[in-house]
């Protein structure tokens, strides 16, 4: 039997039996000549324009999956960040441009469109004040519009206004779809060091720096790199593993740039770049947390966890960098609680504890991920939580995120269900102790002395 026709059946068994899949294609479509003095003619520019690139979208990433037969889960849109869209118009109506966006993607049939946020690191613009004050009623009356919010950079240091503002907007988001769990706050992401170039929601926008339009691809696989770990033997070094993650790793971006450029051909739009995050799902084996099991942990969150997860990360940046020369986006291993099964098992019976979830953020790909945490929670412990998140991202000048739920009247030990890829999560504990007079001091930490870096 010869070395390619093992390559076959080696791909076929990822895709049928360990869930290899292409998570996402995000168009990524700038906005910047929509803007006008007028909503109803921005809204009206921004609906031509993502319905002449993106009206193929579906049909020929459903073609492509089914000619190269390798699932395409989500199709996607990013966007400008519409705080700078809408800020032109005379009167500011960022829902109105909401449900412009929303009717847009379904138009089109594609899963999210994302970009319905600011970059407010420094401090906020009027109009940027005025999309994040709109922000919960936005994602109320939308149901394929995500949302994010960048409040932090190396450079910039963190915005605490904007983070304590942050912490009120994702609860009354979450309060304004009590009766799905709170799934409005699963639909906004902060961020620090927002890329503008991530596939992934609810973070995905196009940035300033991008082109008009770009094909950007999330590819997967945490179940291949789990089942390549286990067919080794039990006394295989660390040096092995790490090797046999790269290999895998090189062959699931390997994939994901061939489907990339093929769709990006088609379309006749420019190939953007492919993110390598695995992103698990809550499907049994398609899990991250499992990797870690693979690796000899007894379960996620015990002592070693940050380890494992840091060797995991390096190893498929390693990987998939030979892969392609595009990569971007966030790129490494994803940790969201309730869409991973693993991670799920791991928090309900406590082992994974939100704590240690946070120290597991300094070494993945991005943050405090998909946490249901007490509805009750306090705005200010809530701001408390970001701006721990927003430090380790600064300090490490790194991508850091938080999408937490505060699942309204639910508490600790009971469990919330979002669906689909989102999952269900129990409601993990959380610290009790006061961060308010902390958190109310306004103004901005500086950024820190390695910021002065030019």
């Amino acid at each position: 039997m010869n070395s390619g026709f093992n390559q076959v059946l080696e791909t076929i068994e990822m895709i049928k039996v360990h869930h290899l899949d292409i998570r996402t294609v995000t168009l990524a479509l700038s906005l910047r000549d929509c803007v006008s003095e007028d909503v109803k003619v921005t809204g009206d520019k921004i609906y031509n324009k993502i319905i002449k690139y993106a009206k193929n979208l579906k049909a020929y990433a459903d073609e492509i999956s089914a000619e190269y037969s390798i699932p395409i889960i989500n199709k996607r849109i990013a966007v400008t960040p519409i705080s700078s869209i809408g800020e032109g118009c005379r009167e500011f109506d960022y829902v109105h441009l909401a449900k412009i966006l929303d009717r847009a993607a379904h138009e089109v049939d594609v899963d999210f469109i994302g970009g319905y946020g600011a970059l407010v690191e420094k401090g906020c613009t009027r109009g940027d004040s005025a999309l994040i004050e709109s922000i919960p009623e936005a994602l109320s009356v939308t149901q394929r519009v995500c949302s994010s919010v960048n409040l932090a950079s190396s450079k910039a240091g963190i915005n605490m206004d904007a983070v304590l503002k942050m912490g009120g907007i994702i609860k009354q988001a979450a309060h304004l779809s009590a009766d799905k769990d709170g799934l409005g706050a699963a639909k906004l992401v902060v961020f620090c060091n927002v890329p503008g170039d991530n596939p992934f929601m609810a973070g995905a926008f196009c940035g300033y720096g991008e082109p008009e339009c770009a094909l950007n691809i999330g590819v997967s696989g945490p179940g291949v790199v789990r089942a390549a770990l286990e067919s080794m033997p039990k006394d295989a070094d660390f040096g092995q593993l790490a090797e046999k993650i790269k290999r895998i790793a090189f062959k699931i971006t390997s994939s994901g740039e061939l489907i990339g450029r093929e769709l990006a051909q088609r379309m006749e739009i420019p190939f953007g770049v492919i993110d390598l995050s695995l992103a698990p799902t809550p499907a049994p084996g398609d899990s991250v947390a499992g990797i870690f099991e693979a690796m000899g942990l007894e379960m996620a969150g015990a002592h070693g966890t940050t380890a494992a997860l840091a060797m995991l990360n390096d190893a498929v940046k390693k990987g998939g960098i030979m892969a392609s020369s595009y990569v971007g986006g966030l790129s490494g291993a994803f940790i969201p609680v309730s869409e991973d099964a693993d991670m799920i098992k791991a928090a309900a019976c406590g082992c994974l504890t939100f704590d240690k979830l946070e120290a597991m953020t300094s070494v993945c790909s991005v943050g405090l991920d998909m946490i249901a945490i007490p509805g009750d929670t306090s705005v200010e412990t809530i701001a408390a939580m970001i701006a721990d998140e927003m430090a380790i991202g600064m300090i490490n000048k790194k991508t850091t995120a938080v999408r937490i739920i505060p699942v309204p009247g639910k508490t600790i030990g009971e469990r919330a269900v979002f669906g689909g890829l989102l999952g269900e999560a129990p409601i993990m504990k959380i610290n009790q102790y006061n961060s308010s007079a902390f958190v109310s001091r306004g103004g901005r930490i500086p950024a820190p002395i390695h910021s002065l870096n030019n």
